[in-house]
This record gives structure tokens, C-alpha cells and sequence, in this order.
């Protein structure tokens, strides 16, 4: 009875740690950090500290509550648009590293969620 109980324990385990990577909302963080990471967006950008660019936390705020904000953001980061640092200057933001519309969902959908 007690070996099963531990069994029972030891399998619920990975279980639990997939579902803490796999939010309620369907967005799988651990995918988006590794597609932030691969394209170079976590040299510019952090969850809660501004960097080069803004926080995503931020950058969530900024979207909270805007029907378009997916949209708004997808674009952002899939045209490569000039923007303005607080410092005045300017650069060309970074294309995401995919083409895979799925992916680049979850990453918008996992900043958003900041």
C-alpha cells in the first residue's frame, strides 16, 4: 500500500510541472521563452525590468483590455518596425525567428499574460 502510494505520488509529479507550463489560457511558456530566447528578443526585453526595451510586463499593460492587442503585438514583432528608446534613439526591432503562426501566438499570448 505504501510503495503505491509513492508510485502514485512519483507519476503525478511530471504531470504537475507540465501543467505549470501549459497555462488554463493554452499558452505553453516554456515554448515561448525557448522561441524568445532563439530569436534574440531576451537580449532586449525582460519579464519585469526594462532593458533595452520595455519589460513585457509592461508591454502587457500596455495591450490589457485591447480587442486588438494580439494583433497589434503579432505585427510588432513580425514586420520588423522602427521604434524609439527611451533614450531618443531609434532602432529596427528584431523579426521574430518563426514562421509558424502557432508559435508566434503562444509567444504574444505568453507576453500578454505578463
Amino acid at each position: 500500500m505504501k510503495n503505491h502510494f509513492i508510485a502514485s505520488v512519483l507519476l503525478a509529479i511530471p504531470t504537475a510541472i507540465f501543467m505549470t507550463a501549459v497555462s488554463a489560457a493554452g499558452i505553453d511558456a516554456v515554448a515561448a521563452k525557448k522561441l524568445a530566447k532563439r530569436s534574440d528578443c531576451l537580449n532586449c526585453h525582460s519579464v519585469d525590468k526594462a532593458k533595452i526595451g520595455p519589460a513585457y510586463k509592461k508591454v502587457a499593460l500596455k495591450y490589457k483590455g485591447k480587442a486588438d492587442g494580439e494583433e497589434k503585438l503579432t505585427k510588432f514583432i513580425t514586420t520588423g518596425p522602427k521604434v524609439k528608446l527611451e533614450d531618443g534613439t531609434e532602432m529596427t526591432h528584431v523579426i521574430i525567428g518563426t514562421t509558424d503562426k502557432g508559435e508566434i501566438k503562444n509567444l504574444v499570448n505568453w507576453v500578454l499574460s505578463q
